[in-house]
């Protein structure tokens, strides 16, 4: 089966916040993008709201349950109980856990699993007891140890940090030599019976060798790219660009 894609909104919530207008609407936007063909809505509503409001998360809620009860609602951020709320009154589909201090631009690493392995248990449980998917953030450096203390968790999912292959744009070696570790990382995750997504600087020119390595990708996270693309292509024709990228035959 393909990877599913679900359209990360930050990108467009931060180019809204540049001014007090609704525009352009992350709602209508994550409308178009569920109608061509995405998967889910991703966002990551960061304590400055910077970019994804608080407020944004009810009406997206709304949008998927009253107009695309199929697809599915994923909530990215650090485990803090201010978090951990929002997505009990939010109860998306999927959680996806990260390391990352509030203050960070973007996420940058994964759980080190050995020294925070413990402190995510109680809170994957907590989540799943809520009827949440937990997926945690892990670098892609093929570290199988590392896979199996994140198994213990309980999570359901490991995301792919697949930032460092998505900086090699400019250099095919490189990048070939960063796929191959996030496809023995994805590897070991299977062997332990964890699904496996992936998010960071994916692109349509990057995604159809990673898909290779790895078939069973169940899901990529994408904001950047393909806000950068919808730009140019108009955000229902990127979306579609982005599922053949994915392995879809449209």
């Amino acid at each position: 089966m393909p990877a599913k894609l679900s359209v990360n909104l930050n990108a467009v919530a931060m180019l809204r916040n540049r001014r007090d207008l609704p525009w352009p609407s992350v709602a209508h936007l994550g409308r178009v993008a569920l109608q061509a063909g995405a998967y889910g809505l991703t966002v990551h509503p960061r304590p400055d709201q910077r970019h994804i409001r608080f407020s944004d998360l009810p009406v997206l809620r709304a949008l998927i349950d009253d107009e695309f009860p199929q697809t599915e609602f994923n909530i990215e951020g650090y485990p803090s109980e201010d978090f951990l709320l929002l997505c009990e009154r939010t109860e998306p589909e999927q959680v996806t856990l990260v390391p990352d201090d509030p203050t960070q631009a973007t996420s940058d690493h994964g759980f080190n699993f050995r020294t925070q392995g413990e402190m995510l248990k109680p809170i994957v449980a907590r989540l799943k007891a809520k009827g949440m998917r937990v997926s945690l953030f892990a670098d892609g450096d093929g570290d199988e140890d590392a896979v199996k203390l994140a198994k213990a968790t309980g999570a359901d999912r490991i995301e792919l940090y697949t930032g460092p292959y998505g900086g090699c744009f400019d250099d095919p070696a490189k990048g070939r030599e960063q796929m191959e570790l996030l496809g023995r990382t994805a590897d070991a995750a299977k062997a332990e019976g964890l699904g496996v997504n992936a998010g960071h600087d994916l692109t349509v020119a990057n995604l159809p060798a990673l898909v290779k390595r790895i078939p069973y990708l169940a899901e990529v996270s994408i904001g950047h790219g393909l806000t950068a693309d919808a730009l140019e292509f108009g955000m229902a024709e990127t979306v579609r660009r982005f599922r053949r990228a994915c392995g879809e035959a449209l």
